[in-house]
């Protein structure tokens, strides 16, 4: 599966003297996620994540995550249409707090706000949202942001703690899933981990009891539900693979 980290190109710290006179226009267009196939999700994004995406786990021993899959193919993003904008109800945190986001030098116990000055929306024509008003201080556009990534972190916290539990419980396994594209194409994604039913079954009523009090088993069961989402990626693929047949070729002569 594809690193979602790319979606940044040149993160670098909100700074009120150098961003005094920055704007941000979001809109619809999200171009940006166009080469990523997969993206992380939060425990509690996963109930409205589930009806439109396959919910899997990813990242290594210490980093994993909830993610949703959005492509079959590796820089495929089957949810975006060509004007960039995004396909489905839901979606997720992830992709929403962009151009934004905390970075952190010392494991977690500060935060600095980066925004991603590579992004086609940043300005300083006044175009969107300003960073920062006449006097230099923070908009009630930034506030609401700075908001938004702190709620985004202490929900990462408790999203870890779920896939620590998932891991402590040894439920998880890779997976790998196979299919074939409408045009005859045999491909298989993997690099991803899914909850083992067996395993889940042979859980003691203890354990069982415990994941049921936070939670965490009514996100197993979704997560679980969700895998039937593959097959509605598959069928994107198809339509995306459709209308590109469609497109009529260039005419050569006229050149």
């Amino acid at each position: 599966m594809a690193t979602q980290a790319l979606i940044y190109e040149q993160a670098v710290p909100v700074n009120q003297e150098k961003h005094r006179d920055w704007s941000v226009k979001a809109g619809a267009d999200y171009s940006f996620a166009s080469g990523v196939n997969s993206v992380p999700v939060l425990a509690v994004e996963i109930q409205n994540a589930a009806a439109e995406y396959p919910v899997v786990f990813a990242g290594g021993e210490e980093a994993m995550m909830p993610a949703v899959v959005m492509g079959v193919r590796d820089k495929e993003n089957l949810y975006l249409q060509k004007d960039g904008a995004w396909q489905a109800k839901y979606i997720p945190a992830f992709i929403r707090r962009y151009p934004f986001v905390f970075s952190s030098s010392d494991e977690g116990s500060s935060f600095t706000l980066c925004i991603d000055e590579e992004f086609s929306g940043c300005n300083q024509e006044g175009k969107g949202e300003r960073l920062f008003d006449a006097d230099g201080e923070q908009t009630q556009y930034l506030s609401g942001v700075l908001e938004f990534l702190k709620e985004y972190q202490i929900q990462y916290q408790r999203t870890r703690a779920f896939c620590d539990k998932l891991r402590e419980l040894e439920l998880l396994e890779p997976m790998e899933a196979k299919f074939t594209t409408p045009g005859g194409e045999a491909g298989a994604l993997g690099g991803f981990m899914a909850i083992n039913r067996e395993k889940l079954k042979a859980l003691s009523g203890d354990r069982l009891a415990e994941l049921a009090k936070n939670d965490a088993l009514e996100l197993i069961y979704i997560h679980l539900q969700s895998m039937r989402n593959f097959s509605v990626m598959l069928e994107k693929a198809s339509v995306a693979e459709s209308a590109s047949a469609e497109l009529p070729g260039e005419d050569v002569s006229k050149h």
